[in-house]
């Protein structure tokens, strides 16, 4: 017995069917993620923490002009697991992964007068300025190009986008719901599962919000719209025009920027995609140069790995967008030929 994710007005959620369809069911995936080594789906200056570290050895930043506390990291994900077990109470959901930077380091008010050697354990603070999460469910999962993906879920949380300086108002986040390659650990996030600037000032309509984009998103569709991808081909000098053309991508006029796709890969992410292009052992080229925008998708994303987590998930989008534009391109709209001409 198969199953398909199906959307009525009240949700999202798992129903049996007969007929094989691109979603797998549990009994027959809930192994599939232990044939793949785990790796950080987000690298760069972050480390790895759990979240009972957040909990008990984190202090709580705070609104300074009014002392009211901000909507901490584990209550963010804390959160986003309830939505997860609301929406998906059948399912394998896995613990959330915490990939925390920017640590921020103070002390008790007792300890003002000790040198930074001195300092107790209990007389030290800390806390992280941007943290993501990322929860899967290999319960769900579906095969792209010979490639396992699970179904996943995560976040981002960035107090350097909040002004704590002022008084409590609506907080930013930035949370998803899409894919992981399990091949790479690479993520996979369309627009329709993705918000960048999701507002609340409490738990309540944060909770509310993040349900929103789980009913709204599209699985079927995100994995139609990727399984595309593989079919479609860039030859070598295309993708060495498209290299290029990414380079210029930066330096153009505002108002020549405004008719093609956005890129958001810095330059040091365009020569990863170069170097992958030849290297890399899952996604690399084929003996005649070719390469299937599946393929240059996952270069986009393993190149993203490299961002700081503020920009992280918004890269991820942008390459898949961008991705879908290099489709449109090779399908014949003018719009999108920018990078490819």
């Amino acid at each position: 017995m198969e199953t398909q994710i199906i959307q009525p007005n009240n949700g999202m959620f798992l129903k049996p069917v007969k007929t094989t369809t691109i979603i797998g069911n549990k009994q027959e995936n809930s192994n599939v993620t232990t044939k793949y080594k785990r790796k950080a789906f987000i690298e760069a200056n972050t480390s790895s923490v759990s979240l009972s570290h957040l909990k008990k050895d984190c202090i709580i930043p705070v609104f300074s002009k009014d002392n009211e506390k901000t909507l901490a990291h584990q209550e963010y994900i804390e959160v986003a697991q309830e939505c997860a077990y609301s929406m998906f109470p059948n399912q394998q959901i896995e613990l959330p992964e915490v990939r925390v930077s920017h640590q921020i380091k103070g002390r008790v008010p007792s300890a003002i007068h000790k040198s930074a050697k001195e300092l107790l354990d209990n007389e030290k603070t800390i806390y992280y300025e941007r943290m993501a999460f990322l929860m899967r469910i290999p319960s769900i999962t579906a095969n792209i190009n010979g490639n396992d993906i699970a179904l996943a879920i995560g976040g981002v949380r960035a107090y350097n986008q909040e002004n704590l300086y002022s008084k409590k108002t609506y907080e930013k986040f930035k949370f998803f719901i899409g894919f992981q390659n399990l091949v790479c650990c690479n993520l996979c996030v369309s627009t329709d599962g993705y918000s960048g600037d999701l507002k609340a000032d409490n738990y309540h309509s944060l909770k509310s919000k993040i349900t929103q984009i789980l009913q709204q998103y599209k699985a079927e569709q995100h994995i139609q719209n990727m399984r595309l991808l593989g079919s479609h081909y860039l030859s070598e000098h295309e993708f060495a025009q498209l290299i290029g053309r990414a380079r210029l991508y930066n330096y153009l006029p505002k108002r020549d920027k405004v008719a093609i796709p956005e890129l958001h890969l810095n330059d040091g992410q365009i020569s990863t995609v170069a170097r992958d292009y030849y290297q890399d052992d899952s996604f690399c080229k084929s003996e005649n140069g070719d390469i299937n925008l599946w393929k240059l998708y996952n270069l986009f994303t393993q190149a993203n790995k490299s961002s700081y987590i503020d920009t992280f998930l918004d890269r991820s989008n942008n390459a898949y967008n961008f991705s879908n534009s290099l489709l449109k391109a090779l399908n014949g709209s003018n719009n999108y030929h920018w990078f490819l001409s």
